[in-house]
């Protein structure tokens, strides 16, 4: 007998990452929000304490709360993403706090891509930076649906209400022609916990939520348990047992959507058809399962099936495509060129690719595009065409944060050279130019 349950509400739990520019004062905000919620073990603030302590600090560096690693501790600064995970009475928290500093982009990259709210702090006295409008183009570029601006450092400002408004409104007019859907911009001080989780007495021309208080209502809405089902097969299961001597099951996570016993599937990019007999989920027989869960499905037909295949519904399939346009933002030191040959990861499948174009790049002082520069550099977000040696079921980034992506990969080291998202963004491409001689094509 198989069981049936209820996806748990989205609302109860929230995704979200920080970012700003370097000594924006991000590591501290975070610091704020876990000792102020009181989500800080004790032992954790007695080493925190010592480790200020030694440094001279009167009081307690809550930034250290975050900066784990000794370089961060040396030099000040954020280099890798940490999390942190802690929870209220209202809502369950997963935290990224990513580096400011425009060398570490990637690892803002990376602590976005899976948020469903930025934190973008600015320092009060420095106001919107170049820094800061990278990462506005980021949280669009990876569609966050939430953008909270925390003005830091009011208290070094004299919680001025007009030095406040000025910023919130640069920023909020640059962010909502990048395409950011919602900004809530709030004034902070996070070394002195203005308006972190306790509203402030010294800034009552403000009458809004506290970082917190808008963490905790912010409505999650979208739920991927709703969007085109997807399965990128990680491991085939063939017990071969006397026990399960015919079992063949297909096991991964699912990256959106629903599954349900008895739909057609279609197995991309060979096109096999069959339906799913039964999924199981940590050994136990279910009707259905959806969106992050880790099922193994099991189909009527014994079909060629491996790592790297996309179970799809039928009815809901992708189509299979060699060539990709994307928008990237390129992580890696050394260029990305026209003619550079890669690997494309996507889902579980990695496939050979060949850069065959790169139609314009993004310029974030005025969001204007530069025609077929030749090349990305690091940091730089721009539009790219790309031809796989294989077909793959791709969907757009629009419709699909999991399916829609990808990273292109050197084939000689393994090293990370661009994130890309599949389909249009805020960064519209120029017309991309036929390329009348592929002499040199090799797939």
């Amino acid at each position: 007998m198989t069981s049936t349950a209820t996806a748990a509400p989205a609302a109860s739990l929230l995704r979200f990452a920080t970012a700003g520019s370097v000594d924006d004062g991000k590591s501290t905000l975070v610091g704020r929000l876990l000792h102020d919620s009181k989500s800080v073990l004790t032992d954790q603030l007695e080493a925190v304490e010592l480790a200020s302590a030694r440094r001279g600090q009167e009081a307690p560096d809550l930034a250290l709360l975050t900066d784990g690693l000794r370089a961060e501790r040396e030099q000040g600064i954020t280099i890798d993403v940490a999390y942190r995970y802690f929870a209220t009475a209202r809502r369950r928290f997963i935290l990224a706090d990513t580096p400011g500093h425009v060398q570490y982009t990637r690892n803002m990259v990376t602590g976005a891509s899976t948020a469903e709210l930025a934190v973008v702090l600015v320092d009060a006295r420095n106001g919107v930076v170049e820094q800061t409008r990278r990462h506005a183009a980021v949280a669009a570029l990876l569609r966050v649906p939430h953008v909270v601006l925390a003005v830091n450092k009011m208290d070094l400002v004299e919680y001025a209400e007009p030095v406040f408004a000025a910023i919130a409104e640069e920023f909020t007019a640059y962010a909502i022609e990048l395409g950011v859907p919602e900004v809530t911009a709030i004034p902070i001080s996070a070394l002195a916990g203005d308006n972190v989780v306790e509203p402030s007495a010294n800034m009552d021309w403000y009458g809004g939520p506290t970082v917190l208080e808008h963490l905790e209502t912010v409505p999650v809405s979208h739920d991927l348990a709703h969007c085109h089902a997807r399965l990128p097969v990680q491991y085939v299961i063939r017990p071969q047992t006397a026990e399960l001597p015919d079992y063949r099951g297909y096991a991964g996570q699912i990256a959106a959507g629903t599954f349900h016993v008895g739909e057609e599937i279609t197995v991309l990019p060979s096109g096999r058809t069959s339906k799913i007999s039964g999924i199981d989920l940590l050994g136990t027989p279910v009707d259905a399962a959806w969106t992050t869960q880790s099922v193994t499905l099991l189909l009527e037909d014994d079909i060629d099936i491996s790592r790297g295949d996309l179970i799809v519904p039928t009815q809901d399939a992708p189509a299979t495509t060699q060539d990709i346009e994307a928008t990237v933002c390129h992580v890696a030191d050394q260029p990305l060129t026209i003619g550079h040959r890669v690997l494309l990861k996507h889902g579980t499948r990695t496939v050979k690719a060949l850069v065959k174009d790169i139609p314009s790049r993004l310029t974030l002082d005025d969001l204007s595009l530069h025609p077929h520069p030749g090349q990305l550099v690091a940091n730089d977000i721009g539009r790219v065409k790309i031809r796989t040696a294989e077909p793959l079921p791709v969907d757009s980034y629009a419709d699909s944060r999991r399916t829609g992506s990808f990273i292109l990969i050197d084939p000689n080291d393994g090293t990370t050279l661009t994130a890309g998202m599949v389909g249009e963004s805020f960064a519209s491409p120029e017309p991309v130019r036929n390329e009348a001689d592929d002499e040199g094509w090799d797939f």
